[in-house]
């Protein structure tokens, strides 16, 4: 019944208040938050109307970091209209190819050269008044996953030995990551969330939640998705690629490719730590079960990137030992 009530509230908004009467509209796509997207046709062009309940998403966030971005020359959607009460936004449609329909072997490397020259780009928005991911941040993120994905998903209760070994390297982690230098960080810059577009490729969208944070975030959420699988090989040379870049734009400083390396591995793991347990309360506190199908994934990663790190490996060994490899499932991961 709301969301009945919601649709005949944006329609009237986009046929009535803004006098485009002959717009149809069709639902786009929903995502993981209370946000839904129409799209919308009107006078042979295409548009897309976002209905955030303002009891549920306030929009001033998405509209503010539009215009970081927008002013730094990536493709953000530009805004046409909008009535923040009611929680709706007309914006630019760009379109309907998401990477991940499209990242095949043969096109990979130019896509993501795209995507990652534009995160450069992106890195350089103005990141005033954004919040920091600091230290209590990360450890609020990571601490998802014991609640979410061992005590509520898998039914595990820790003793106090194994969620000391959780602790600790929740703690390493954290002070690794808060030496690298902070940039304007998206937050889930990956395969969904860039989309194919014929001018100033990629489109990018879903960034309301952006913080000031680590510079190799955005990469290794790219690199290392949790819908896409590379070899090591690959995500190593596009990783250096985006290096040598950062270095010449002085977004960083010239480490050691090897230091580096491990810099992106250790975030990769906070977010991939935590990832497993936003996908564990999508399902059980969101009623959204499919993001469990990317749960393999996102542990292989964890398993396999964590045995290359002291910081790590004691929480890649309790994971074997309470068997959750086997009761989750692995993808192997190409060298």
């Amino acid at each position: 019944m709301t969301e009945d009530l919601r649709f005949k509230q944006l329609k009237h908004w986009i046929t009535i208040d803004l006098g485009w009467k002959n717009a149809r509209l069709e639902v786009a796509s929903a995502d993981a938050s209370f946000r839904r997207y129409f799209r919308v046709q009107h006078a042979h062009q295409s548009y897309i109307a976002m209905d955030a309940p303002p009891d549920k998403e306030d929009i001033r966030p998405f509209i503010d970091i539009s215009q970081r971005l927008l002013a730094t020359g990536v493709h953000a959607p530009q805004i046409i209209a909008q009535h923040t009460a009611q929680g709706f936004l007309l914006l630019e449609d760009l379109g309907k190819t998401p990477y991940q329909e499209i990242l095949t072997p043969n096109r990979a490397d130019t896509l993501y050269r795209d995507a990652l020259q534009a995160l450069i780009t992106l890195q350089q928005a103005d990141t005033t008044g954004l919040a920091h991911y600091n230290a209590a941040l990360l450890h609020q993120e990571m601490a998802l996953m014991p609640k979410w994905f061992l005590q509520t998903h898998l039914g595990i209760t820790l003793s106090s030995s194994q969620s000391h070994i959780i602790e600790q390297c929740f703690q390493q982690l954290i002070t690794a990551i808060d030496e690298q230098p902070c940039q304007f960080v998206h937050r889930d810059y990956h395969s969904r969330n860039l989309m194919y577009t014929q001018h100033n490729n990629p489109g990018i969208i879903d960034y309301q939640d952006a913080v000031r944070g680590p510079v190799s975030y955005d990469l290794v959420s790219l690199l290392r998705d949790c819908y896409v699988l590379w070899p090591d090989s690959k995500v190593t040379e596009w990783a250096l690629y985006y290096k040598s870049m950062a270095v010449k734009k002085q977004r960083m400083p010239d480490l050691a490719d090897i230091d580096f390396l491990k810099q992106m591995d250790l975030m990769g793991l906070q977010r991939h730590i935590k990832v497993l347990g936003i996908f564990a309360r999508l399902k059980h506190r969101d009623s959204k079960p499919h993001y469990l199908a990317d749960l393999p994934l996102t542990l292989s990663y964890v398993l396999h990137i964590g045995k290359r790190h002291p910081e790590t490996r004691p929480l890649v060994e309790l994971f074997e030992k309470l068997n959750i490899p086997a009761r989750i499932g692995t993808v192997e991961i190409p060298a």
